[in-house]
Formats: C-alpha cells, sequence, structure tokens
C-alpha cells in the first residue's frame, strides 16, 4: 500500500506541474501548436535520465524514493498519451507540416534529453 501511496503522491504533484506547464505555454505562445506538451516531455525526459543516474545508478536510491519520483512525479508530469492526441489532432486539422514538426520535436528531442540528463550527472558525480 506505500507503494501505491508514493506513485500518487508523486503523480499528483506531477500531474499539477504539467497543468501549470501547460497554462504557461499557452499563455507565451498561443494554441497554434502544442507547445506544453512538448516541453513537458523534453523536460521529463532529461529528468528521468538525471535522475535514473543520480538516484539509481549513483546513490543505490531506495525503491519507494525511484517510485515517488520517476514512477509517481514523472509519470504524471510526462504527457505520452496527450502527445497522441495532439498528434491526431493535428493531422486532423491538416496541419501536416505542425504535425511532422511535433513528432520530430517530441520524439528526437525527448530521446536527446534523456541522454543530455545521464550524460550531466555522470560529468558532475
Amino acid at each position: 500500500m506505500t507503494q501505491i501511496l508514493l506513485v500518487a503522491a508523486g503523480g499528483a504533484v506531477g500531474s499539477v506541474c504539467r497543468y501549470l506547464v501547460g497554462v504557461w505555454a499557452l499563455r507565451l505562445m498561443g494554441p497554434s501548436f502544442p507547445w506544453g506538451t512538448v516541453t513537458v516531455n523534453i523536460v521529463g525526459s532529461f529528468a528521468i535520465g538525471m535522475l535514473a543516474e543520480l538516484i539509481v545508478a549513483r546513490f543505490g536510491a531506495s525503491a519507494e524514493l525511484r517510485l515517488l519520483l520517476i514512477t509517481g512525479f514523472l509519470g504524471g508530469f510526462t504527457t505520452f498519451s496527450a502527445f497522441a492526441l495532439d498528434a491526431v489532432t493535428l493531422f486532423e486539422r491538416g496541419a501536416s507540416l505542425a504535425l511532422m514538426a511535433y513528432l520530430i520535436l517530441s520524439i528526437a528531442a525527448t530521446i536527446a534529453a534523456a541522454f543530455a540528463g545521464i550524460g550531466l550527472m555522470r560529468s558532475l558525480l
């Protein structure tokens, strides 16, 4: 039961942070492109790389901390289900160029961000 509560607590905070980033992106850049989703997926991928290296590989963190931060918080923060819906929406609008940019940014940049997070932690530790 403790594990479920840790994931739930982390997920709740991560979801609120995702919402706030989405609101910020909408206000700053407008509704023409899903910048909020791209942003949380890139930042979340960078953070998961950093956390995986920092708390798991370097410090042998407890299963509870991994559940709270990686499964819970980052699971609530990143939005790959929203990514899928945004891609379908752009497709249905006929926004082919925006769709391709969104797919490339979301996939390539998030993978690059995860590598960057791992690399940063390895260089600092």
